[in-house]
């Protein structure tokens, strides 16, 4: 069995704290993402555990060594790069074998070896060939075969789909979690791609200026973000997000937005036990935001198309509330046209709402 452990992890750079005080248990056999923006401290987190950069404190065990102190080689990891990091004078066999090589494995199980792994990965066909005939596809398959072959205890992969056009990432992210399960392997995965953290991931730590924000399934991320930073975050488009404020006037809870105001009476309680103060910020998601030509009793809120786009499937409508725009996703034979005027209704069952000085989740 092997986890791999963060304890109070950190790694400065002058006064930047790239990494600070990351906690983190990774389980055995688990695919956990670390997700975030440029600068979040994600890679330089996969970094600390590779071994390619040195603690500024913490720890790191993996199994049930303390790795703090090990070189790379000696972790029983192996990492696969964004650029494939392939040699670009051997063919794809001399590739996948040099692990083995430098082991000094006996000829025959490095052929074994290669060979199977090139089937798995489906690249038995270009064995003989050099990196720079083969699609960025393929050389992402033969970077994760020389992955394959030390037969590690834990994978790294950073960022590894990045290179790949929008086709092969979707195929090459059903090929690694199959692979992922097929080899019963930890794996710990880089990216700041939420479509790649969401469908992959059997947990996602979402990361931000070095910290930790939340861990949770990717269900639990989307459902029941931490605060606006990860709600913003998840979600294609993001979620909408209002500013309001909290009133109470004769016995009923509203929020206020200016434009518009939503009966808050079922949020009394918790806003008042959680809120620093009356400022409040509404978030719906898209999907959570329904649309209509007419007006019907309820709590409707009048709106103007903004523009429309289009995806085939479906369509997003920017829609101007007041001085903000809400986005809302329709069935795609909707008709209308920028400037309509159109009603849009909340999902109150599905709305947060976050506290505007803390930014954190009230509801």
């Amino acid at each position: 069995m092997v986890e791999v452990v963060l304890d109070h992890v950190s790694k400065h750079f002058g006064d930047v704290k790239a990494v600070d005080e990351v906690s983190l248990t990774i389980n055995d056999k688990e695919f956990v993402t670390f997700l975030g923006p440029s600068g979040s401290g994600k890679t330089t987190a996969l970094r600390l555990i590779a071994g390619l950069e040195t603690l500024t404190g913490g720890n790191i065990r993996i199994g049930d060594r303390t790795v703090n102190d090990l070189p790379p080689k000696d972790r029983d990891i192996a990492m696969v790069f964004q650029s494939y990091a392939l040699y670009p004078h051997m063919s794809v066999f001399d590739n996948i074998a040099f692990p083995l090589k430098i082991r000094k494995v006996a000829k025959e199980e490095i052929k074994k070896t290669v060979k199977q792994t090139a089937e798995m990965l489906g690249i038995e066909k270009f064995l003989k060939r050099k990196p720079k005939e083969l699609s960025g596809g393929e050389r992402q398959r033969v970077a994760l075969g020389r992955a394959i072959v030390r037969n590690p205890s834990v994978f790294l992969m950073d960022e590894p789909l990045s290179n790949l056009d929008a086709k092969l990432r979707v195929y090459m992210r059903a090929e690694l979690i199959r692979l992922q399960k097929k080899l019963a392997t930890t794996l710990i995965y880089v990216t700041h791609d939420q479509v790649e953290a969401m469908t992959m991931s059997d947990r996602i730590a979402i990361m931000n200026y070095g910290k930790i924000l939340q861990v949770e399934p990717p269900k639990g991320i989307y459902d029941k973000p931490v605060d606006t930073f990860v709600a913003g975050f998840i979600g294609s488009p993001p979620m909408n997000f209002i500013d309001c404020s909290f009133v109470e006037k004769n016995g009923t809870a509203i929020l206020d937005a200016g434009t518009f105001t939503l009966d808050a009476s079922e949020l009394k309680g918790l806003i008042k036990e959680k809120a620093t103060g009356s400022e409040l910020i509404l978030g719906l998601r898209p999907e959570d935001v329904s649309v209509q030509k007419e007006r019907t009793p309820g709590e409707l809120i009048k709106s103007e198309i903004y523009v429309i786009e289009p995806l085939g499937y479906e369509l997003i409508i920017d829609l101007r509330v007041g001085d903000g725009i809400v986005k809302a996703k329709s069935a795609p034979d909707f008709a209308a046209n920028i400037g309509d005027t159109l009603w849009i209704k909340f999902d109150k069952s599905k709305m947060h709402v976050f506290d505007r000085k803390t930014q954190k989740t009230i509801v």
